[in-house]
């Protein structure tokens, strides 16, 4: 019987279910998978790119774990695919390689002076709060009033961990570094701009109702962004969430701007929309000073256009939030327009001629760009899967697929991977360090002591 070796780079959502489902497809052979991740930890953006106060969502863990524990597939951490290894390494030992390494980089914002001092990645922030080892430990938050530039969960999530209380946060899994930064930020104001109308939004109910549950912080709407047209009264009407969204805000219009104790709130979160970005203002030494911005209007075909009226709002800070973006793979092709592998259903394509490379697949956000849910995840590995499993004809043929090769070629170079072993030592060590405060977990956040608690030393 044959056996397939297959390395899976990438150990978040996308790359634990390839895994999973190629485990559990029908087949005529055996499959042995080593998944490597460039992290010392499991789990990709479920770990780092998702905010601190959402234990609904970082739940998708219980189930990616699940997997992990079965015991089928090996996990090496701490390992960098270009660095530690290559792709010729791969063809060396294994039959087929899926590359699931996700969009993790802020889509541009091509806008005048977006490369103010002040002005900032919304990914970025996200990798900062969620205490993401290859990015420094201090952020910057010296600004009272701040403009968010997107209506998608990001935008919502940035907006929401720069307004809330830190305080309110201590019961997550917050950094202690993240926690004592958010405790100097001077906020007062932060806006939220969206180029459409309360209609068209990207983000869902659950988040958009999580703003109206802060303490002492009131979210603010403004009528005249609620003039709708036929096409959003449509929406409305046909699409549940949709209607959802649009009940939560309309009764944010209704309800007055206090506290439960009768005073102003100390913070507020303006949502604007019909807001096209057209310039990030910044002072004599380059620093943010102000995000103008043009009215727009529905084009009565689900889109927009300028209404020629430009306001200005006085910031000190903005963080563009519209969208992840790919980053390339040394060695593999990339669609440097999209963000993306090129790719046919997973299949990998070349970028000159749109071949096939034969033993090269994609799924997640590195194929398909950053849309979707977890749910499309799902779908989207089993269309790759299926791929690998009809694709046995053309898997490469490696000299030496032994189970033992790439462990003594990580051990040559002096890799120092981490194991699943190792993930449940670093598990259990921010859990343990947690229960010392009363907290579901302290993250650890340098790398190298990641490794060394990973690795028992």
């Amino acid at each position: 019987m044959t056996k397939l070796r297959l390395a899976i780079v990438g150990a978040g959502p996308a790359g634990i279910y390839a895994a999973d489902i190629i485990l559990k497809a029908e087949r005529k052979f055996d499959v042995s998978i080593d998944l490597f991740e460039q992290l010392p930890a499991p789990y990709g953006l479920v770990r780092y790119g998702v905010a601190p106060d959402h234990p609904r969502i970082k739940g998708i863990v219980t189930a990616l774990r699940g997997v992990l524990d079965r015991g089928d597939i090996r996990l090496f951490g701490n390992v960098r695919f270009g660095e530690d290894i290559t792709l010729e390494d791969l063809k060396n030992h294994y039959h087929a390689v899926i590359f699931s390494t996700g969009a993790i980089r802020d889509t541009d914002l091509d806008i005048a002076g977006i490369d103010a001092d002040g002005s900032y990645g919304a990914a970025d922030f996200v990798s900062w709060f969620d205490g993401h080892p290859d990015v420094p430990r201090e952020w910057p938050l010296d600004a009272e009033s701040i403009a968010v530039i997107g209506n998608g969960n990001v935008a919502l999530d940035v907006a929401r961990m720069l307004a809330k209380h830190p305080d309110d946060l201590l019961p997550t899994e917050i950094p202690a570094n993240v926690h004592e930064g958010l405790m100097s930020s001077p906020v007062t104001d932060v806006h939220v701009f969206g180029r459409r109308g309360p209609a068209q939004v990207k983000f869902t109910p659950l988040e958009l109702r999580e703003l109206g549950e802060m303490r002492d912080v009131d979210t603010v709407v403004y009528d005249e962004d609620f003039d709708y047209d036929e096409a959003s009264k449509a929406a409305i009407a046909s699409n549940k969430q949709v209607m959802v969204i649009d009940r939560i805000l309309q009764s944010w219009r209704k309800r007055p701007s206090v506290n439960n104790e009768g005073g102003d709130c100390s913070r507020r979160l303006h949502l604007h929309f019909w807001a096209k970005p057209v310039e990030v203002k910044k002072d004599a030494s380059g620093r943010v000073t102000a995000f103008v911005y043009e009215r727009t209007r529905p084009d009565g075909e689900g889109g927009v256009v300028g209404t020629g009226e430009i306001r200005e709002l006085e910031v000190q800070a903005l963080y563009r939030a519209v969208g992840y973006f790919g980053s390339p793979l040394p060695g593999v092709p990339f669609d440097k327009r999209h963000g993306v592998i090129p790719n046919h259903e997973g299949q990998v394509l070349r970028k000159d001629s749109n071949e096939r490379v034969p033993g090269v697949y994609a799924t997640g956000w590195i194929k398909r760009g950053p849309v979707g849910l977890i749910g499309h995840t799902k779908s989207d590995a089993m269309e790759t899967v299926r791929h690998i499993i009809n694709d046995q004809g053309s898997w490469w043929q490696p000299a030496d697929p032994s189970e033992e090769a790439i462990v003594e070629l990580l051990a040559t170079r002096g890799v120092k991977w981490t194991d699943l072993e190792g993930w449940h030592r670093l598990d259990e060590h921010e859990i343990a360090l947690g229960a010392d405060q009363q907290r579901a977990r302290v993250k650890v956040v340098p790398r190298d002591e990641m490794v060394r608690v990973s690795r028992g030393n």
